[in-house]
């Protein structure tokens, strides 16, 4: 039986490392989001993770901060999800709890699905100042995940604290991700 003190280790898939390089910049929205896309269909295409991939930018430079995988089941632990894995890196790489600490720059998330329930949570308090979607919840529900208790109210609030939501930028490829991954009988470990 394992002990409290058990160590936690949270790992990319070895070939996220030939996607892009902290550090990389991206110039342009779009440039972005098809990073976090793409990110999306290969854990699908290799099998390491559900449909879902986000990175973290600074906002101004476009430079690249963290990438993100959803990787509950090839770490088996659900809060793993894309976005939350990209905050996490990110925050560590910034060696801050927040990625609005006065001496950063402005951060933003992009992502290929509008985040969760939990997601959102966490946005809150990840410090980022915007995020970018691609696919709706609504998308990620069709093929049968459940995305938790997200409401208009829920943007509002954060959009109230200073969390900029832009949604469906390249949607369309992103729910292609979401397809294929039900097509080819992806586990929906939420539903």
């Amino acid at each position: 039986m394992p002990t409290a003190t058990e160590n936690i280790s949270v790992t990319l898939p070895e070939w996220c490392e030939r996607f892009a390089a902290p550090g990389e910049v991206f110039a342009t929205a779009e440039q972005r989001m098809a990073l976090a896309v793409r990110l999306a269909r290969e854990n699908v295409r290799l099998g390491t993770g559900g449909p879902f991939g986000a990175a973290v930018f600074e906002q101004a430079s476009g430079r690249l901060v963290a990438l993100g995988v959803n990787s509950v089941e090839r770490l088996r632990n659900s809060a793993l999800h894309g976005e939350m894995v990209a905050l996490m890196f990110a925050q560590a790489r910034c060696g801050s709890h927040t990625l609005r600490a006065p001496e950063l720059p402005a951060h933003e998330l992009y992502t290929s699905c509008e985040p969760c329930a939990m997601c959102l949570g966490a946005l809150l308090w990840s410090g980022v100042r915007r995020v970018v979607c691609a696919a709706s919840r609504e998308d990620a529900i069709r093929i049968g995940f459940d995305e938790g208790p997200v409401f208009r109210a829920s943007h509002a609030y954060l959009e109230a604290r200073g969390v900029e939501i832009l949604q469906g930028l390249l949607a369309e490829e992103a729910r292609e991700v979401l397809r294929d991954y039900a097509r080819h009988g992806g586990l929906v470990y939420n539903g």
